[in-house]
């Protein structure tokens, strides 16, 4: 059974291996393994699915104005 904590930016999720998803699983988001346990971190503000990573709605990114 996974351990949820609800944190202001979003929760943090302590699972062992064979409760994790697809996203988890495929390093799509967050995910650091501590021993056995997997410590996820879900957002409050989501990419869509099909979003690539570093897209223009990632803070970090320069914007380059035309």
């Amino acid at each position: 059974m996974a351990v949820r904590i609800k944190l202001p930016g979003g929760t943090l999720k302590m699972k062992v291996y064979r409760e994790l998803r697809e996203r988890e699983r495929t390093r799509r988001i967050p995910v650091v393994k501590v021993g056995s346990i997997y410590l996820t971190w879900w957002s409050n503000r989501q990419r869509p699915l099909d979003d690539p990573p570093g897209g223009p709605d990632e803070p970090d990114q320069s914007r380059a104005t035309p």
